[in-house]
């Protein structure tokens, strides 16, 4: 619900003002050039150095880990579900195929996610069809029998599981519960589906961006797609594995991997869906085409990490605001050579202390969100004074005719958006009842999370450091950075 008013804000924002740079470029236009470049370089630049180990650990459970398995390799697929060395070398590999993506170019690119799209696509059907011609009953059989084979487990790896579950107190209706339940849920949800603006950055690149309803339909229409096939799959897990041993596997496993329980999950790897229907199978061949296919999610999705963050880069070193070779691409290949060093450099040196869990990095893992809601706060901010900022702008657009009780549209999206994103970050930064673990806790039984603000907290003063000193350098060479950011940039 929350998440189609974000989607509303960001529609208008595009249909306004269409420029690569998204958030930065209205940020910068209607809050001013500090804020917009602190909020937008920090969450679509530095805090995608943390988003890198994150789809590096998709990788190996998603992917490495089953496929490896499936071809009688036990102990390779074991070391890298199981090992810090493991989750370390995935991310490398996630870093050589998403530069990958970024050498081919967007054209290139988007021909592969068609491609995986409808992979995907497929491999979902199958995945659902499994699990919708099972029960409990038959799924217990399946998996004793498979996790024996493929990951040498003792007998009772199903109740043996349930028992850890329990144990680490994994309890969650599949209705969710009570409202106040249901609310307190949605910070770890906003983790899987915050994102239905991700292209926002580079719709500066797209022909008809000025047209409101068309980006609305877009987003919004991706959105409840995902959502529809997301309680598809849930229903089907139920049916098939009973809702309780699901939420129980993964209760066994993650309280294990974070560190809550010594007790080692019985069945040794991620409880991962698309492995729990390939064992409804008995062909080892079929089972290869689910995970093979439902990999496909991932490698359409992970070239994302990177290259709307370019957009960014390249908006701000437009504006003087970082090097002017920042900005430039090799002339044989169209890569943006130096953009993409200042990804994956600092991406190694973030993964290395995730990997192994330095400093307790590994409790980070919702700050990735947290991040990312803060940017989305500010644009949200920026759309609600669009009509008063910029009127003659705002006006001259095609959204000044959409308005609720003389409310601009967007005004009113941007305030019932922008309350969800407080809410977020009140529950984050805060965390009163002791769920998330990212902030400093104000329950007595809380997690005081140091890492965590320690790391945000450096990621915005490098922000405001970059920001302010080429604004001092810029000015000493006559450059008036206020007058750029009062000025909209060329399409």
């Amino acid at each position: 619900f929350f998440i189609l008013f974000e989607v509303v804000v960001y529609a208008g924002l595009i249909a306004v003002m269409p420029r690569s740079g998204g958030d930065y470029v209205w940020q910068s236009r209607i809050l001013g050039g500090g804020v917009g470049f602190i909020l937008a370089v920090t969450g679509w630049w530095f805090i995608l150095w943390l988003w890198v180990p994150l789809y590096g650990d998709m990788l190996r459970h998603m992917f490495i880990t089953p496929v490896l398995a499936l071809l009688g390799m036990r102990d390779a697929a074991l070391w890298f579900a199981q090992t810090s060395h493991g989750l370390f070398i995935a991310t490398l590999l996630t870093l050589v195929i998403v530069t990958g993506y970024i050498m081919l170019g967007m054209k290139r690119y988007a021909q592969i996610q068609k491609i995986c799209f409808f992979g995907g696509m497929a491999g979902l059907g199958l995945m659902v069809a499994l699990f919708f011609s099972a029960s409990p009953a038959t799924f217990q059989l399946a998996l004793e029998q498979n996790a024996a084979e493929l990951f040498g487990t003792a007998e009772g790896v199903y109740q043996a599981t349930v028992s850890a579950g329990k144990n680490a107190g994994a309890v969650l209706d599949l209705s969710g519960g009570t409202l106040t339940a249901i609310f307190l849920t949605l910070p770890y949800v906003v983790f899987f589906n915050l994102y239905p603006n991700w292209g926002a950055t580079l719709y500066g690149e797209v022909r008809g961006a000025t047209d409101f309803k068309r980006n609305f339909a877009g987003m919004a229409w991706a959105l409840l797609a995902t959502t529809i096939l997301g309680i598809i799959v849930l229903l089907a897990i139920a049916r098939a594995l009973g809702w309780e041993f699901y939420v129980q596997a993964n209760g066994a496993w993650w309280s294990y991997v974070w560190g809550f329980s010594q007790t080692q999950p019985a069945l040794p790897v991620w409880p991962y869906p698309a492995l729990l229907a390939a064992f409804l199978t008995d062909s080892r061949a079929l089972q290869l085409v689910v995970i093979i296919l439902m990999s496909l999610w991932w490698f359409g999705w992970s070239g994302t990490v990177f290259l709307s963050s370019t957009r960014v880069v390249f908006a701000a070193a437009f504006d003087r605001l970082l090097p002017e070779k920042v900005a430039e691409v090799d002339e044989r290949t169209g890569t943006p050579i130096i953009a993409l060093l200042l990804m994956v450099v600092p991406s190694i040196i973030v993964t290395w202390l995730f990997a192994y869990d330095i400093f307790g990095f590994k409790s980070l893992t919702l700050a990735a969100t947290l991040v990312i809601a803060i940017t989305y706060l500010g644009t949200t901010v920026a759309a609600i004074l669009l009509p008063y900022r910029k009127p003659e702008m705002y006006n001259a657009s095609p959204i000044a005719k959409y308005n609720v009780l003389g409310i601009p549209l967007i005004t009113l999206a941007g305030i019932i958006f922008g309350g969800f994103l407080v809410f977020l970050l009140y529950q984050w930064l805060f965390d009163p009842n002791a769920l998330y673990g990212i902030g400093y806790s104000i329950n007595p039984n809380g997690y005081k999370n140091g890492t965590s603000l320690v790391f945000m907290g450096v990621l915005y003063a490098l922000a405001a450091a970059i920001y302010w000193g080429f604004k001092a350098y810029r000015k000493r060479t006559g450059i008036d950075l206020d007058k750029v950011h009062a000025e909209i940039p060329a399409e």
